[in-house]
């Protein structure tokens, strides 16, 4: 493809290293950060100090906190922005994103008090003329070695096969292949729940627990993570896919996770305030914990999982006792 105008929302550690990759490639990018402060410190430095240190930024990628200034003239837009703060972020640049260019969320996560799944508040808060041109990239995909141009496979999906292509042509490279799929639900729900069962690897990890724990996590994990994706309306496919079983993989096993760093410490018998203090970046999983769990009890559908991460989480449950309560639960059949 030829010189694309792109915008990517949100300079965290993931927008930082997607609007990377889109700058290496000669597009010219506007990478936005909503502090001031902080974009003039990327423009500043040709690297993101406080998210991505370590990666030099090209000159092809332009910072800005000005809105309406980074998505003047946008081909392609690229969200980034955390679930808790999207939908005050979208309220005001959603009337600046036109009506042809492609919009991609990168964003994973359930909306708490709504319990919306990311591509519901994006339909909410867009005109439904836009709805045709949004897009979501899920997948196994950690920042810094997508930055680094490590081989990275993942996914993109949209409901319109126009758009959907116009995505993964404007991001694949000869190291970062996109792979298309209709099912919004079964990648979104994938990229969210993993880092909820990524914290339950991680209290595993900091228990002491071995690789049987672990593997038994990931596969149990994914089952719930299917049940709820499946009663949403996704291809149970696609759970076993890039966007399902690959980043669940990912998230539970690599020391890059912040989800599972989370969990670690929780093993380790820090409190969640103490760890949550210490970090810079954003665990998804954390509130996702919280929104899953509720949209499973509203749905109906059995969460063990996820019901006992929240209660560690949020009403400050021994990590032993919920493992003894999800490893005596009544017996059942493996794909009941």
């Amino acid at each position: 493809m030829g010189e694309i105008k792109t915008t990517v929302l949100g300079a965290g550690s993931w927008g930082t290293a997607l609007a990377k990759l889109l700058a290496d490639q000669g597009y010219p990018t506007r990478l936005w950060a909503r502090r001031k402060v902080m974009a003039d410190s990327i423009q500043a430095d040709h690297e993101n100090q406080a998210y991505l240190p370590g990666f030099p930024l090209p000159d092809t990628l332009e910072t800005t906190s000005d809105l309406e200034y980074a998505l003047d003239g946008s081909e392609l837009i690229v969200c980034v922005v955390p679930t808790h703060g999207l939908r005050e972020v979208l309220k005001d640049a959603a009337p600046l994103f036109g009506t042809k260019a492609p919009i991609v969320s990168a964003t994973k996560g359930i909306e708490i008090d709504s319990l919306m799944l990311v591509s519901e508040v994006f339909e909410d808060m867009l005109p439904e003329a836009q709805h045709r041109q949004l897009t979501y990239l899920g997948g196994p995909s950690f920042a810094k070695e997508v930055a680094a141009c490590l081989p990275t496979a993942v996914s993109v999906a949209g409901h319109d096969a126009d758009m959907v292509a116009a995505t993964q042509a404007a991001f694949t490279t000869d190291r970062f292949r996109v792979y298309s799929t209709e099912d919004v639900v079964g990648v979104e729900l994938g990229g969210a729940l993993k880092n909820v069962v990524a914290i339950a690897a991680g209290i595993g990890d900091g228990l002491g627990f071995g690789h049987n724990t672990r593997a038994g996590l990931i596969t149990r994990g994914l089952a719930e993570i299917s049940r709820l994706a499946i009663a949403k309306g996704a291809n149970p496919l696609t759970l076993a896919g890039l966007s399902g079983m690959g980043d669940l993989v990912l998230t539970c096993t690599g020391d890059l996770s912040r989800n599972r760093n989370v969990g670690l410490q929780i093993g380790q018998g820090k409190s969640l305030k103490d760890i949550l203090g210490s970090m810079q970046m954003v665990a998804e999983g954390v509130r996702t914990a919280k929104s899953a769990n509720e949209l499973s009890e509203r749905v109906g559908i059995d969460m063990p999982i996820t019901r006992e991460v929240y209660a560690m989480l949020y009403d400050d449950k021994p990590p032993l006792e919920a493992v003894v309560d999800l490893m005596t639960r009544p017996m059942r059949a493996e794909r009941e």
